[in-house]
């Protein structure tokens, strides 16, 4: 391999650019710095297509549970909204997205599991869903095992719908859509009976305004899921901090304010705020 010879101009220039991209530039460099202002950013990953939780809106602002959440963790921490960055984090990119140090930390639906601990760590827990059951509002399916014979749809590549199937209606028609929206439609239609995934999810998308009034939650607890806000793993001075603040959120009201204003139009019975550290299984 041969080597060009580089220009004492553009030497200085490289130098320079280096020099400059080690001062952090305007991003904050280490996806967080000191909380102290002064120009700093927050880099916070979230969910772009869940209404409720965390959705990108047409004008390019961003609503939801997690990002109400996320806006105020980030406001103790020393934070102001024009200074977070939102990162979309999909499900399958959320251990790589703190691990590459893409973001500061993740709230984005993020279930805390033993296997996901290995690689992350978690603050919270600062919501307890369960997989539930959406349906039309005058349907009359109550129980998982009124599926029997029935038309369930969920997202492909999701475990929900088999979960259902395997535990409790071994004879339902599970229905494979490629997103919630499409899941809604048909059941909107007719075309299934009921629709399935965390309560919380189906609450968002059922409060959206093209669906209000139209669909009930069935109320079930067919699992718990510990919402937890991921951080890169050893990174324990950050999940304390953020502990700290999901804990002020809850005790000032900001946290059922929330609640009720991202799920409430759907008729949501969430659970009370869990206690940090305390995994319902």
């Amino acid at each position: 391999m041969k080597l060009r010879k580089v220009s004492a101009a553009a030497a200085t220039a490289v130098v320079l650019a280096l020099t400059a991209t080690a001062c952090g530039g305007d991003d904050g460099g280490d996806n967080g710095g000191s909380g102290s202002g002064g120009g700093d950013k927050i880099k916070i990953g979230i969910k772009y297509d869940q209404p409720g939780l965390g959705l990108k809106e047409p004008d390019g602002s961003f609503s939801g549970f997690d990002v109400d959440v996320a806006t105020y963790v980030a406001k103790e921490l020393g934070y102001e909204p024009n200074q977070i960055e939102w990162v979309e984090t999909k499900s399958a990119d959320r251990e790589n997205a703190l691990s590459r140090g893409d973001v500061k930390f993740i709230a984005a639906t993020y279930s805390i599991t033993d296997e996901r601990k290995q690689k992350v760590d978690f603050a919270g827990p600062y919501l307890l869903a369960h997989q539930d059951l959406l349906v039309k509002k005058d349907s009359d399916i109550t129980e998982a095992t009124d599926l029997n014979d029935k038309k369930l749809c969920s997202v492909t590549g999701s475990t929900s719908a088999q979960n259902v199937k395997n535990d409790f209606a071994p004879k339902a028609q599970l229905n494979q859509r490629g997103g919630y929206s499409e899941c809604l439609s048909a059941l909107q239609s007719g075309a299934v009976d009921a629709l399935t995934t965390d309560d919380s999810i189906l609450a968002g998308y059922a409060a959206q305004e093209q669906y209000k009034g139209q669909f009930k939650l069935a109320g079930l607890k067919l699992s718990n899921e510990n919402y937890g806000i991921g951080v890169k793993k050893g990174d324990t001075e950050t999940v304390n901090k953020i502990n700290d603040a999901l804990e002020k959120m809850v005790s000032d009201g900001s946290w059922k304010k929330a609640v009720e204003e991202n799920f409430g139009p759907a008729g949501y019975k969430n659970e009370p705020a869990p206690k940090i550290g305390q995994i319902v299984q």
